[in-house]
């Protein structure tokens, strides 16, 4: 896939966190915080100032009502409670950098204050009395897992996580966690994923000596030290040397009280590993197939979109830079093998002519390697299990890498733009 582009520029942020419940905030209850982060503090002074909106004929502005400008009692209540939230966060949030349960609280709280019509100015909450104790304390129900994002998530919200998935296999094709497909001509290191909890590179070369097409030979994956779950731990697989242990040779998060919270798993000794991080809702599978490497990985939102402008540089989120992509015109170059072989190679395990398909054509014309198709084949299957939304498990980009779905929000935002200019004439 050709020698190494230019260094990619810059790009700017992409995409905004997704939308957050109502009831985004409770789920930090359990949350974990760092050895100086405060915001376990601020969410029980949070709950203790609003047990009494809970019973009787409180419950409802939990739920709706007019907030800080003219509703009820129970509202005005909780628009001081979620006012004196706010102020405790700001004030511990130099040393809460990086945590989830900081960044999902500010995020709640600002929800909630919209939901209710609060407005940023106004009385708060009072201290909380200190010596009772904590709430929930003797309600029989045992305190959530902190190293299980997903149970703890269910638990809270009544629903699961929101994921996203994404890939990268064969010479190398990327898919993104917002649905762009690209194949790209990189070559050396470079990062798939680079956020506060975990960090994939993967490094590609030619597959042969003077050979244009390049594979990746090796991924690291760093999964960061967590307070109560896990140390840090790192994975390193390279062709032919698929580990099922860690760098340090253990097989779980360490002696933590959450250690087990992260495990790996094989099933095919060598050719595929899958490992479990439940403390961040993620999962990842790595294969062997044709002398290269496959990575897939689910991910919950939160923690994918868990980055600094500093970290924008992601394969997995932005795509290859646009310096990296191979056109339409140089993935139809002539092949070691006919393209109608190819064709024919690939259309038996994927019958859709979809983006999974076009890459396998390519692998295969290009390598001369039927077992190319398995690449294919299994990052489709990934797809299958880990998409929340199989309508978007079938790609066909354009050749600029956009998915179908995504071409199509362009025809009301020109219709816009046409009548926008019309009014102004």
């Amino acid at each position: 896939m050709g020698e190494p582009g230019q260094s990619p520029s810059p790009r700017s942020s992409h995409g905004s966190p997704p939308t957050l419940s109502t009831l985004t905030l409770l789920l930090l209850l359990c949350g974990h915080a760092h050895s100086q982060c405060k915001i376990l503090r601020c969410n029980a002074e949070y709950v203790s100032s609003t047990l009494s909106l809970r019973g009787g004929s409180s419950s409802g502005a939990l739920r709706g009502g007019g907030g800080g400008r003219g509703g009820g009692v129970g509202s005005g209540g909780l628009c001081r409670a979620l006012r004196s939230y706010a102020l405790c966060t700001r004030r511990t949030a130099r040393t809460c950098r990086g945590d989830l349960a900081f960044h999902s609280a500010v995020h709640g709280i600002e929800d909630l204050m919209i939901q209710h019509n609060c407005s940023r100015q106004g009385p708060t909450a009072p201290p909380p009395p200190r010596g009772p104790a904590l709430p929930g304390a003797g309600s029989g129900l045992p305190a959530p897992d902190p190293c299980d994002y997903e149970g703890r998530f269910s638990r809270l919200h009544g629903r699961p996580p929101g994921f996203l998935h994404c890939a990268s296999f064969g010479d190398p094709h990327v898919r993104s966690f917002h649905h762009h497909f690209h194949t790209c001509r990189v070559q050396g290191a470079w990062p798939l994923l680079d956020n506060d909890f975990l960090f994939v590179q993967a490094t590609s070369s030619p597959m042969a000596l003077g050979a244009n097409a390049t594979a990746t030979r090796k991924l690291t994956i760093i999964f960061k030290n967590m307070q109560e779950c896990i140390d840090q731990k790192v994975y390193q697989a390279e062709v032919d040397n698929l580990p099922a242990a860690f760098e340090d040779g253990s097989v779980n998060g360490g002696d933590r009280p959450g250690g087990s919270s992260l495990s790996i798993q094989t099933a095919n000794p060598g050719n595929h590993v899958e490992i479990q991080a439940a403390y961040i809702g993620t999962t990842i599978i790595i294969r062997q197939t044709a002398g290269q490497l496959s990575f897939s990985i689910k991910v919950a939102e939160d923690v994918a979109m868990a980055f600094s402008a500093e970290q924008d540089l992601q394969l997995c989120v932005g795509g290859c830079p646009p310096s990296q992509r191979l056109s339409r015109s140089e993935r139809s170059r002539r092949g070691a093998i006919t393209i109608d072989t190819a064709r024919r190679l690939c259309k038996e395990g994927l019958p859709v002519e979809d983006a999974y398909f076009h890459s396998c054509v390519f692998d295969v014309l290009i390598s001369g390697d039927p077992n190319f198709t398995v690449a294919a084949q299994a990052a489709l299957e990934d797809a299958r299990a880990f998409l929340p939304d199989l309508e978007k498990l079938h790609l066909f980009p354009s050749d600029a890498g956009v998915s179908l779905s995504s071409a199509t929000l362009l025809a009301p935002l020109l219709s816009g733009l046409f009548v926008l200019w019309l009014c102004i004439q």
